[in-house]
């Protein structure tokens, strides 16, 4: 019995170390441990909601980004074709003047030659001319004076 004795004394005595634990816990959940909870599930959906906003923002962006770069891709066919247009006009507009000024050289080289032709058939007959004087000239200084020019022939 004595240690029945014991035991319900410290029993007894530990009651109020047992209910100061109690309440302490209580007090624990009450003060703290809820509240805590509270404020950590309220920044864990802060946060989770923070995240989603950024992810949304991030496709946002790449939506925008992508579109910026149709854009741009369309801008440079364009302007490569703009580029293509022009040279393709300074091309015809090159090979027009070269054409015309072939065709104004040929002409020139014609009349040039038709000129030459002229001066030649010119020069030919004042060659042949300035022969039969010349000739006659040497029949009369060769000749005797009497000699008729047409009897040497």
């Amino acid at each position: 019995m004595d240690i029945l004795n014991q035991l319900g004394g410290l029993v007894l005595g530990s009651l109020p170390t047992a209910i100061l634990f109690v309440l302490l816990v209580v007090a624990y959940q009450l003060l703290v441990n809820r509240p805590l909870k509270k404020t950590l599930a309220e920044r864990s959906a802060r946060t989770t909601g923070a995240m989603d906003q950024a992810r949304a923002a991030i496709a946002a962006a790449e939506a925008e980004t992508a579109a910026f770069e149709s854009k741009l891709r369309a801008a440079r066919a364009e302007i490569l074709a703009e580029r293509e247009a022009k040279l393709q006009k300074l091309q015809s507009e090159k090979d027009a003047a070269l054409n015309e000024a072939r065709t104004i050289a040929q002409d020139r080289v014609r009349v040039a030659k038709n000129e030459i032709e002229a001066s030649a058939v010119v020069a030919r007959q004042q060659i042949e001319q300035a022969a039969d004087q010349l000739s006659e000239q040497i029949l009369r200084a060769v000749l005797p004076q009497g000699a008729s020019f047409t009897e040497a022939r």
